[in-house]
């Protein structure tokens, strides 16, 4: 059974990551630069065929991919090279990679609300003698908004708690149609192992329209950004470790797990978890491809953006330099990843 769901790990990051390529392919074709190679995954090719001016193929190591543009790291006097391009155009087409992976997010996001609804910030019960019911708390309320932070689901509540751990919160909450207020400061529960409120949840799941089932879709990807970047905030203050970071064998370690927990609950629960760790991937892929690192797309943006304010190109042998040392740094950190999932797995 297990086996079986780290193969549909390994399916669902693949797809994850053509589709991310995909976003730069479309872009380059859009806008007529020409496109050498386009694969998935690393290593010695597994396959491949040719089709018009572009090789597809697949690797034997299905993570990663490419798509190889004509002059993108050489250059080239092909007038359709992508250095021969308007600098705007090349932000398009390295954007969008991650704005795929936004809108991947996005659609498995819609198909899951559609399917189940959503789990309204609506407080369904109180414990006694915690911070939620001594700030006046009652069963029904709705919270609307955390400090500046407007919620939209149950679970940005845990989040925000979180995220703010023992930090006191203004709420805005709505009762019988009106709007009120009150603060509330989590305090440590011993067997939770976090701060909390003292809030339970609504029962059940609410069904909307189409329309708000977009809407809220959109909220969702929101809100797996603001994690994945909250995350990395914590990251880099030191809050968490590097050693809590999961690479490709963690993920798909967890995506099996998940797997393996849920197919007791038939088909459609499967499906309906597989697409929201589809969702939370993508989204923190879109994310962290985005950061102004060397070697990753935001770092190649971050050239196009001086070209653009500078009006000329930095020069790309220094260019190419700083994306090479950024692309080995990244693998150093993805060795040490991969050995500590292992590791992990084992302890």
């Amino acid at each position: 059974m297990r086996v079986i769901g780290y193969i549909i790990a390994i399916i669902l990051l693949c797809v994850i990551i053509v589709f991310h390529e995909l976003g730069h392919l479309i872009a380059a074709k859009a806008n007529d630069i020409k496109v050498n190679e386009f694969w998935l995954g690393f290593g010695p090719t597994i396959f491949s065929f040719k089709k018009g001016e572009t090789t597809y193929a697949l690797k034997c190591v299905p993570f990663g991919g490419a798509c190889v543009m004509e002059g993108e790291e050489e250059d080239t006097d092909d007038e359709r090279s992508f250095q021969k391009k308007p600098v705007w155009a090349r932000i398009i087409v390295i954007a969008s990679g991650p704005v795929f992976n936004f809108l991947m997010a996005l659609i498995f996001s819609v198909i899951i609300i559609a399917s189940i609804g959503i789990v309204r910030p609506v407080v369904g019960g109180l414990q006694e003698g915690y911070p939620a019911e001594e700030s006046g708390l009652m069963t029904g309320d709705e919270i609307v908004r955390m400090n500046s932070k407007h919620i939209h689901f149950y679970k940005e509540i845990t989040m925000y708690t979180i995220f703010h751990e023992g930090q006191p919160v203004d709420v805005t909450f709505v009762r019988d149609g009106e709007k009120h207020s009150t603060t509330i400061t989590p305090v440590y529960d011993s067997d939770a192992g976090r701060y909390i409120y003292g809030i339970y949840s609504e029962p059940g799941y609410t069904k909307y329209g189409p329309a708000r089932t977009i809407l809220y879709g959109i909220y969702d990807v929101k809100y797996w950004i603001q994690y994945t970047l909250r995350s990395l905030e914590m990251l880099v203050t030191n809050q968490i470790g590097v050693r809590e970071l999961s690479g490709p064998v963690g993920i798909v370690k967890t995506i099996g797990d998940t797997y393996e927990e849920s197919s007791a609950d038939g088909p459609l629960y499967v499906t309906l978890n597989m697409l929201n760790m589809g969702v939370l991937i993508s989204a923190d892929l879109g994310v962290v491809n985005l950061l102004p690192i060397p070697g990753l797309d935001g770092g190649r943006l971050l050239f196009l953006v001086i070209e653009a304010i500078r009006g000329r190109r930095v020069k790309p042998e220094r260019e190419n330099m700083v994306h090479y040392v950024g692309l080995i740094c990244m693998f150093g950190l993805m060795i040490f990843i991969v050995f500590n999932d292992i590791y992990k797995i084992f302890i």
